[in-house]
């Protein structure tokens, strides 16, 4: 099952579509906002590029691994699709989906405040969860199966981030070591450039095909469709979600690139590709095998193994520590948030 533009766009004018498509919207755009920054971070503070142009290439990127992975695998849009059972009701689980979406939002904004990157996709499944708990009254609501992909990319998003860091850029160090640095300048600031568009190519592949899931997710239910549907995932859908991820990174992705960039780890330009390279790398086997994990996890790990390779005190532990918190909070807080919002919802609707 698909959707069209022009389908989309005649629907628009039926209220409950509308709010689910403008609540989905929102989501994308704090994802944007406090999650994609990251894919461009280390090469802005290496000041490799310029931040304006740094988010035209992540927007063109964004997009690029949102078409081209979709088309070699969408298993982790569908994995996000059938994560919760929000019951046969269409109408009753569409609240429960915009319940979850309004706890995302809440959750991404005061983090960014605080200028803090939260992992989106965990803040997306904890939402979800805590909104399919309301609404089933208890676990029937949650997919066992999917979740505990979501449990293996947490641990290999984290565990496989640190040690390519850790591991990159000791192979480049090590085969640069005897050539003199000036040299090495021009060569790094383009390799930084090439790896952080692969970040942000790799960002549109794992997070694009997430809020697609759901978007697409939103627009059945609103028309009615319950259960498990097959879709296929149409082309201006993939263009508006990118377009939308960089709307929100020029908004407000400054205060993310310059926690991530600038003050966990003090990142010379062949540090900065070592770490999207390793990024990168990272997320695309997470996104061939089909698990969803988290590009902020990912991208932030590898820059702490990246600085720890040099030495532990090059890392400021300080962010470190408010960045774990944040993670671990994230399942619970988000889903908390959700559960309330859903309970709320379904009493006034």
């Amino acid at each position: 099952m698909t959707i069209s533009l022009g389908e989309f766009l005649s629907h628009l004018t039926e209220p409950v579509f509308f709010i689910t498509t403008l609540l989905t919207l929102g989501v994308i755009l704090v994802n944007g906002w406090t999650d994609a920054p990251n894919a461009i971070a280390t090469c802005v503070s290496t000041r490799s590029m310029e931040v304006r142009k740094a988010i035209l290439m992540a927007a063109v990127f964004n997009f690029l691994g949102v078409f081209l992975m979709t088309m070699v695998n969408a298993t982790v849009a569908h994995t996000i699709y059938g994560m919760v059972d929000f019951g046969g009701n269409p109408h009753d689980a569409l609240v429960a989906l915009c319940a979850a979406m309004i706890a995302i939002v809440l959750w991404a904004v005061a983090a960014w405040w605080f200028g803090i990157p939260t992992s989106e996709s965990h803040a997306l499944i904890a939402g979800l969860s805590g909104a399919a708990i309301a609404m089933q009254g208890g676990l029937a609501g949650i997919n066992g199966a999917e979740w505990i992909k979501v449990v293996y990319g947490l641990c290999l998003s984290t565990g496989l981030g640190f040690g390519a860091g850790y591991v990159i850029v000791k192979w480049v160090e090590s085969f640069f070591k005897k050539m003199e640095r000036s040299r090495t300048y021009g060569f790094f600031k383009n390799a930084q450039v090439a790896a952080a568009g692969g970040m942000a190519f790799m960002h549109g592949a794992q997070d694009g095909q997430k809020f697609m899931g759901v978007f697409l997710l939103g627009i059945f239910l609103s028309k009615g469709e319950s259960g498990d549907v097959a879709f296929v995932i149409p082309v201006w859908l993939m263009a508006l979600c990118s377009l939308v991820m960089a709307l929100g990174t020029s908004i407000g992705g400054y205060r993310i690139i310059k926690s991530v960039g600038m003050d966990m780890v003090k990142l010379e330009k062949h540090q900065g590709f070592s770490a999207d390279l390793a990024a990168a790398l990272c997320l695309l086997a997470a996104s061939l095998w089909g698990l969803p994990v988290s590009t902020t996890h990912t991208k932030t790990t590898a820059i702490m193994g990246v600085g720890a390779a040099r030495r532990l005190s090059c890392v400021n532990w300080k962010i470190v520590g408010e960045m774990i918190l944040t993670w671990v909070l994230t399942f619970p807080g988000c889903g908390i948030i959700g559960y309330l919002i859903a309970v709320l919802f379904i009493h006034i609707f």
